[in-house]
């Protein structure tokens, strides 16, 4: 199978990525793979045209390990996607809520389905991942334990969905980043998304310097995020997120500034905005 059809992801068959991955490349071949690294790796190798990488998700906030790899991972950013997740029970055939005495998932998973487990009173198993426990329950194909997972999850491995949609919090959504080898950059004038990283001089108000710019150029700053690096207290990197293009005088002239006051500025990313965003933000703005 060419490589120009593969996307990479992290995990087990039937993951959140891999629905991702599904859902936004349908016509692609997903590739499983242990780690982060692993899926970096496939794409910088050429083992795979694309990469599903989860940054942040609206419950549990940023996927730490991520924020270390993008800088490194020698990949660009070409695209975004926000994933509903919608954890399903899972359990063998012939399985009841009535027979299950057990659940296991990831400590996330199971976290933001306390309301449901704690009415079904069920015992608590933590597991590495969510499709790995589906996969787990399957080949113990015993009506007494379930796993929480995603519907793909169920398809792959054979299982009854108990109870759909367990989750505590309904606008629990993780952000993807799409990478790939090269970058592909929109057309200035669409709604844009830069990401980049930066570190500040030594000096008192490096970072209120750095970040002047952007207000007075009225660019959006949608993310904002610091992080130890090199294991030193006060080697700190920002990784961040501005609404705008490059080529867009406003953003141009506010990564100038950037760029006198701060150090190592490494821009990760030009793709499109997902319409989430929007759709998002006017929701709360009918909320007001």
């Amino acid at each position: 199978m060419p490589t120009s059809n593969i996307i990479a992801f992290q995990g087990h068959p039937g993951a959140y990525s891999d629905l991702s991955c599904r859902s936004v490349f349908p016509g692609m071949t997903t590739l499983p793979c242990q780690t982060f690294e692993d899926a970096f790796a496939a794409v910088r190798e050429g083992r795979a045209a694309l990469a599903m990488i989860p940054v942040e998700n609206s419950i549990a906030g940023r996927v730490a390990d991520n924020h270390y790899l993008l800088p490194e991972g020698g990949l660009h950013i070409i695209g975004e996607h926000f994933q509903p997740v919608n954890h399903q029970l899972l359990a063998p055939k012939g399985a009841t809520l009535g027979t299950i005495r057990t659940v296991r998932s990831h400590i996330q998973a199971l976290s933001q389905c306390r309301s449901a487990i704690r009415s079904l009173g069920l015992e608590i198993i933590n597991h590495a991942d969510t499709a790995g426990s589906a996969a787990e329950i399957a080949a113990l194909n015993d009506p007494r334990h379930a796993a929480i997972a995603s519907s793909l999850a169920a398809e792959i491995y054979g299982l009854e969905i108990l109870k759909a949609d367990i989750e505590d919090a309904r606008h629990n959504t993780t952000r993807f980043l799409i990478m790939a080898r090269e970058p592909k950059v929109p057309a200035p004038g669409t709604p844009t998304i830069t990401t980049f990283v930066f570190r500040v001089r030594s000096v008192p108000a490096a970072l209120y310097k750095a970040l002047g710019g952007f207000a007075t150029n009225g660019v959006n700053m949608t993310k904002l995020e610091s992080y130890m690096v090199e294991g030193r207290f006060t080697a700190t990197q920002f990784y961040a997120d501005v609404e705008g293009h490059p080529e867009d005088r406003s953003l141009r002239l506010a990564l100038e500034e950037l760029d006198f006051f701060a150090r190592e500025v490494k821009i990760l990313g030009v793709y499109p905005a997902n319409p989430f965003r929007f759709q998002e933000r006017q929701q709360t703005q009918g909320d007001d």
